[in-house]
């Protein structure tokens, strides 16, 4: 068996596509575009990679987007005034503070962030409101990497009600909002962490599998029951020889990669599982590029809620 791939790159350029009209009627109807605030706190290069992809996609769609950079240096207070002054500012309508902070700000200072952000420019759902709903399945608007693996497995028509679904990873931006995400389309959920027991016979019980813990290479054949769906959303870069080895192996296409580049991203999937599995999705190319999709139409949700036709 080889496993289908799920083409999450070819499903954003869809929902880009899906997205455009409606901003266009939006700003006709309005008087403005929807507005994105993006507030980028410090340097760290990973985050300025993500953080331009946003901008572009967001401008691509027709929104107004507007970076707020803010040095590592700041302060917390500074941070939250930031916040504070963007909520209070009717150009926008969604307000993202990148993760993560830097680390000089203080213990639970992120916490703090995503609290000061209004409920209705929330748009990556990550505010104790924003969670509420999501448990009560009220919400309008869910975290963007989670909400973006349900469009991927609606869309290419895997069935999730009175599926066993498994989620490797409990934290608050995906491991959480997933589980709860797929219990509301009536999936039987189990959330697995580091403290669970066994958790390859946990995973194999598996009709969905979801790894979403950050491990490079994780899950490997044992770990998937044969036909199961995989959703790989590890994002993990490696940069030492005998790593990129032991999850690639040298003969896998991506090891080029390394070789060239001195380092790989490469997911919590094991690429051997695709042996086993029913369909995966690749990293890159899978998970990744919904996550920023499922922004834009989170965007223009909140748009559309504090404008109402």
């Amino acid at each position: 068996m080889t496993a289908r791939l799920l083409d999450g790159q070819k499903l954003s350029v869809q929902l880009q596509a899906e997205i455009r009209p409606a901003v266009a009627a939006f700003t006709a109807r309005v008087g403005q575009p929807p507005g994105l605030a993006i507030v980028l706190v410090g340097n760290d290069p990973a985050s300025e990679v993500y953080v331009r992809n946003k901008v572009r996609s967001g401008q691509d769609v027709g929104f107004r987007v507007d970076l707020e950079r803010l040095p590592a240096t700041v302060t917390l207070t500074e941070v939250l005034d930031t916040v504070a002054r963007l909520n209070a500012d009717d150009r926008y309508d969604g307000i993202l503070v990148q993760s993560p902070l830097p680390a000089a700000l203080g213990r639970g200072a992120e916490q703090r962030v995503f609290d000061a952000i209004a409920v209705g420019k929330d748009v990556d759902g990550f505010s104790p409101e924003s969670v509420g709903l999501l448990v009560q399945n009220r919400a309008a608007i869910a975290a963007g990497t989670p909400s973006g693996v349900i469009e991927l497995l609606e869309r290419e028509g895997i069935p999730i009600a009175g599926r066993h679904a498994v989620v490797i990873g409990r934290s608050d931006i995906v491991g959480k909002p997933m589980a709860l995400l797929l219990l509301h389309r009536h999936a039987t959920v189990t959330i697995c962490h580091s403290k669970s027991v066994d958790l390859p016979a946990l995973c194999r019980q598996a009709d969905i599998l979801v790894a979403a813990v950050g491990r490079a290479g994780l899950v490997t054949p044992d770990f998937v029951k044969p036909g199961a769906t995989v959703i790989d959303v590890g994002i993990n870069r490696v940069t030492d020889r005998a790593e990129a080895e032991r999850v690639l192996g040298t003969g896998h296409p991506r090891f080029k990669v390394f070789e060239e580049k001195g380092s790989v991203l490469v997911g919590d999937v094991h690429p051997s599982v695709a042996e086993v599995a029913g369909a995966l999705t690749p990293v890159p190319g899978g998970v990744g590029p919904l996550t920023i999709a499922m922004l834009m139409r989170n965007t223009l949700a909140a748009a559309g809620a504090r404008h109402p036709a």
